[in-house]
């Protein structure tokens, strides 16, 4: 590498991080600023506010990944074309394709980042914040609470509970029906189903069995029953984070799972899955709008290009999102929703790099 490419990579990288560094302590002190009332009424012990703050660091800065990155690219290249050394860049003969090497190998380096982040440290900080948040942040409230549960967990066996309260650990309305082939063998009834802890079992009240006969049924009946079913408390509390605290081969098998079980956040989770591969390409593509923005000095300097780029960052955030919460909540497609963006902004960085070079 040329000292240009050293020069523009450092700028790149180095412009990145402070970024990130400057933004993360906000963000913390924004969130601790809402957060510091329930948190001293909860008796929250110390390391683990700390621990939470840790994991909401990597949270925070993989939800807002691709925003970071755009304005720093921005940034350093709009400085470097206000005080013309783009031009002088150019101006030795370099073409544009070539002065735009150093930025891909930063994209590079970048993307691989952000691809450790979203296969690996990602899901473990996912899980840290959102069961700090569970259970010190939303203590007394059914957060937590599911109703309509429908699942077939396995060749055999179908459950339905009308609510489930996770914080208590309780179902309502319970039903196991337990079919071999076509034929139901026998039917199990509960006015609420308890999880029990201490011996990983199920407790039952008003329990009532049902077995089908040739002839006539066989009716057992409880005021209450403790047993063993074939399913876990997961079955019961398929809580929407779920996906987001899975490795990538773990998030694979859980998907396939959740299809088995006739599961209605398929899309959701497949949403996760996608954007694991779609963020690290987002890093190029964004990189490449945000070199043609600001290569270009203008007659309002850093602040006109500043406000074009946080335009389309806000944009193509926006679009990232509507399009998720179209694949989670309809049966629009999980992978174009995750890669629509991407595609549409591609078309973009291919044109504005076209009329930047001109």
């Amino acid at each position: 590498m040329k000292i240009l490419d050293w020069y523009i990579l450092k700028r790149y990288l180095l412009t990145f991080t402070m970024m990130l560094l400057l933004f993360i302590p906000i963000g913390i002190t924004v969130d601790l600023a809402e957060k510091i009332g329930k948190i001293l009424s909860n008796e929250a012990p110390f390391g683990v506010v700390a621990n939470y703050y840790l994991n909401f660091t990597i949270y925070f800065a993989n939800l807002l990944f691709p925003l970071f990155l755009f304005l720093s690219v921005i940034w350093f290249t709009s400085k470097l074309a206000n005080n013309t050394e783009i031009v002088a860049f150019l101006s030795s003969g370099v073409s544009f394709s070539r002065f735009l090497r150093p930025y891909i190998i930063g994209a590079s380096i970048v993307s691989a980042f952000a691809l450790l982040l979203g296969l690996i440290l990602a899901p473990i900080a996912s899980k840290g914040f959102n069961e700090f948040k569970y259970e010190y942040l939303s203590k007394g409230k059914k957060v937590q609470e599911t109703e309509n549960i429908y699942r077939q967990i396995n060749e055999n066996d179908i459950i339905y509970v009308s609510r489930f309260d996770a914080l208590n650990k309780t179902g309502y309305n319970f039903t196991l029906e337990h079919f071999k082939g076509n034929v139901m063998e026998y039917k199990i009834f509960a006015d609420n189903i308890r999880y029990n802890e201490e011996d990983s079992t199920f407790r039952l009240i008003q329990y009532v069995k049902r077995r089908v006969g040739e002839s006539n049924d066989i009716i057992e009946v409880a005021r209450r029953k403790d047993t063993i079913f074939d399913f876990d408390l997961d079955d019961l509390s398929p809580v929407t984070y779920m996906a987001e605290t899975l490795s990538y081969n773990e998030l694979n098998d859980f998907i396939e799972k959740e299809k088995l079980r006739g599961s209605s956040n398929i899309g959701r989770y497949e949403v996760v899955k996608y954007k694991k591969w779609s963020l690290p390409v987002s890093v190029f593509i964004l990189t490449i709008i945000a070199v043609a923005v600001s290569s270009i000095k203008r007659r309002g300097g850093m602040g006109v290009n500043l406000a074009f780029g946080i335009s389309i960052a806000m944009i193509f955030v926006f679009f990232d999102k509507v399009f998720g919460v179209m694949a989670e909540q309809s049966d629009f497609p999980p992978l174009v929703a995750v890669w629509l963006p991407n595609v549409v902004f591609g078309i973009l960085a291919i044109y504005l790099l076209y009329n930047a070079k001109r």
